[in-house]
């Protein structure tokens, strides 16, 4: 068996893909209003920032920066996954069980990666917004409505028609076989 290794760093910027076990399912944007909700929850909780954040029928990207003295990241994504699939089975949606563990919504695992400098932030959020594009749901990043670039757009950060038509050749975040 894999012995993954976390890099736990107090206050750091992650890069996160964290993915449902059915990658055929849409349970998350069929679910947004309780996806928020658990996201709420566990920064209630556990405070961080969500600097990026896309959500996908099956899958999100996020980038998050934890408080300074803090790099406990494992226990914000359990909060999240654990609220997230309450509200799913509190709405009457059947999930099959695993075994004493729980129900089966999540992958177990998430890919993680530090940021390690601007460079590589400014790479993962054009990933983290471009990656319903990526997915062949929409032509135009802005067309998808759960994505963290409405607010970039908002703030001036970034332009509506960005990463539109031109497309990315980059190749960077999550890997292609989860």
């Amino acid at each position: 068996m894999v012995h993954y290794r976390r890099n736990f760093i107090p206050g750091a910027t992650f890069f996160f893909t964290v993915a449902l076990a059915d990658r055929r399912s849409n349970r998350l944007t069929n679910h947004i209003a309780a996806l928020r909700e658990a996201f709420r929850k566990a920064r209630s909780e556990h405070p961080f920032e969500i600097d990026a954040i896309v959500v996908l029928p099956d899958h999100l990207h996020t980038i998050l920066t934890l408080p300074d003295g803090d790099a406990d990241f494992p226990h914000r994504w359990r909060r999240i996954k654990t609220v997230f699939t309450q509200r799913v089975l509190g709405a009457g949606v059947a999930l099959p069980s695993r075994d004493a563990t729980g129900r089966v919504l999540w992958q177990r695992r998430y890919w993680e990666h530090t940021i390690r400098d601007d460079t590589d932030y400014g790479r993962h959020v054009d990933y983290v917004h471009y990656n319903p594009v990526k997915h062949g749901l929409v032509a135009n990043p802005a067309d998808w409505p759960h994505s963290s670039l409405h607010r970039f757009v908002r703030h001036g950060v970034l332009t509506a028609g960005w990463g539109g038509d031109a497309g990315s050749d980059d190749d960077f975040g999550e890997p292609d076989a989860l």
